[in-house]
């Protein structure tokens, strides 16, 4: 059995500490360095900013239910560079184009 690793069309529930759940669009997994990563956008009406982007770092595991998402301490400026190339590359544009 492979890696489960989420789609660009799939959904995932971020669950805080204060008990707030925030059901996320995932934008895109994307490996920088040795290690993966996530990018997350809330869906409207959950009283938060629908602009905000989550990006954590991502550990795949063979199913949905066990993937876990670490909160990014020393490599944020890293990972938030690769995630803009992301966004600028041509790649990324094609996604949205038929939405």
């Amino acid at each position: 059995m492979g890696t489960f690793i989420p789609e660009d069309d799939d959904t995932m529930t971020l669950s805080f500490d204060d008990g707030a759940e925030i059901e996320c669009a995932v934008i895109a997994v994307f490996p920088v360095g040795e290690r993966n990563y996530i990018a997350l956008l809330p869906f409207e009406d959950q009283g938060v900013d629908e602009d905000e982007v989550y990006i954590y770092r991502f550990i795949g595991a063979e199913n949905a239910e066990d993937v876990q998402l670490e909160d990014i301490e020393t490599e944020w400026e890293m990972v938030s560079d690769a995630f803009d190339e992301l966004l600028d590359s041509e790649e990324f544009d094609e996604l949205f184009d038929g939405e």
